[in-house]
């Protein structure tokens, strides 16, 4: 058995995040994570012949975020504003310059929001006098692909705030450079040896609490591990968490809290995550800088609404024969029970819809990355949202359990930027402050 002052259970960014803030306080730290990586939803992959790098995980940075800058600077490396030029299908044909995003913000920041919160859909289904078709149809489109949600659940205050907030969809993009593997590797090569333990394959079975005093049973390789300190930092995914609540199984990487976590389970029950599936398409040569007189030489997003994947990005500022397709929330859920092979099948037939008069996609691709978020079994779904009615679930999951428990994560996150990497830094700094201020 190994005694520590606090155990961080999870390597992503947010308990990354509250490791450094703890071990720079003096902190003993022991970090348990179950993959054979850091980074949790963080999964940036390099090949040698791309000079970029591949993320299969979070990849964008949605306006300014202060932390995220911050890391970067420190990990001496910059982000990298990435262009703007939308390109939307539109009567079979793609066009660009459009204004429906603006026009819709406009028009949702004329509405009246709702005295009682209502799931989304039913919010566009009253103000279907307000907003015309093509409104309805981008704020639903949005909100299942950007947001991951379902327009059926999904509450209708916080898409309305997220939309009118520094880190809408049409905020400025950056990407940090070398990928957000960089900066994850930073924030770990920063720790302390002397006083931060990481523990990778360490499956996390059972969290023992009481006031003062954690103690973690696991598994390491194969080999038993238990661990002690007075506090802790759970750190997992809302899935993981939300599958605690629930009798413990083999296929739910579920963690046994005794006693159970029953003082947030009305807060687990109004958040929910959203499915992603994201294919990174590596083709022999980038070919939509080539058609059609170069007309889409400096595009940076594709959309398709009704396509498997919808979405779909290029490298840019960086020229690299690299496509990223995208599918969040009901798209990717269709797609969630379907083998690789037929998941890429549909990246390509959603980029053939894109450009039909290029006819030789399969010849072209060199390799698909795809991962999808569903089945990984240490995620069971990409980033958190709101249920309607549930508006401050986030706060209430956020508090601590008698100075003893402390819980970090994007779900967690009370700052505006839940969902993203900046929520999950700023949740580990938050709850390594709180435990700084209580010893």
């Amino acid at each position: 058995m190994s005694n520590f002052d606090v155990i961080v259970i999870g390597a992503g960014a947010a308990g990354l995040s509250a490791a450094a803030s703890l071990a720079r306080s003096g902190k003993s730290i022991c970090i348990l994570e179950a993959r054979s990586r850091i980074g949790g939803r963080i999964f940036t992959h390099h090949k040698a012949d791309l000079p970029v790098p591949i993320e299969l995980g979070a990849e964008l940075v949605h306006g300014r975020s202060s932390i995220t800058s911050t890391w970067v600077q420190r990990a001496n490396s910059v982000l990298i504003d990435m262009p703007q030029q939308h390109w939307r299908m539109k009567s079979g044909r793609l066009q660009t310059g459009d204004t429906l995003f603006e026009e819709m913000q406009h028009a949702l920041a004329r509405l009246r929001r709702p005295k009682k919160d209502i799931p989304f859909i039913d919010f566009l289904t009253r103000s279907s006098d307000k907003l015309s078709p093509a409104i309805r149809q981008l704020a639903r489109t949005l909100a299942e692909g950007f947001d991951a949600a379902d327009v059926t659940r999904v509450s209708t205050l916080q898409i309305l705030e997220e939309w009118s907030s520094s880190a809408s969809a049409n905020a400025p993009t950056f990407r940090p450079s070398g990928g957000y593997g960089t900066l994850i590797d930073y924030i770990a090569q920063s720790l302390d040896p002397k006083h931060v333990q990481l523990s990778l394959n360490t499956v996390v079975h059972e969290v023992k609490w009481q006031r003062g005093r954690v103690t973690v049973t696991a598994m390491r390789n194969g080999k038993a591990f238990i661990a002690t300190a007075p506090k802790a930092v759970i750190a997992l995914p809302l899935s993981i968490l939300q599958a605690s609540t629930h009798a413990l199984n083999k296929t739910s990487n579920a963690v046994l809290f005794s006693p159970t976590l029953s003082t947030k389970a009305a807060a687990l029950a109004q958040l929910a995550v959203g499915p992603v599936i994201k294919v990174a398409m590596h083709f022999r040569h980038a070919f939509w800088e080539e058609i059609d007189g170069g007309r889409y030489n400096d595009a940076a997003f594709f959309m398709c609404p009704g396509n498997a994947f919808p979405t779909m990005w290029t490298a840019l500022p960086a020229r690299a024969p690299l496509l990223i397709a995208w599918a969040g929330g009901p798209a990717a859920a269709r797609l969630s029970d379907q083998n690789e092979e037929t998941i890429v099948q549909a990246a390509l037939t959603s980029v053939q819809t894109l450009f039909p008069k290029h006819s030789s996609l399969h010849h072209d691709l060199q390799s698909a990355h795809l991962h999808n978020w569903q089945t990984d079994c240490f995620a069971r779904g990409a980033y958190s949202y709101v249920i309607a009615g549930g508006s401050m679930a986030r706060k209430q999951l956020a508090k601590p359990l008698v100075n003893t428990l402390f819980f970090a994560g994007e779900a967690t996150d009370t700052s505006g930027e839940a969902a993203t990497v900046a929520g999950a830094l700023n949740s580990g700094e938050r709850v390594a402050q709180q435990i700084i201020a209580t010893c």
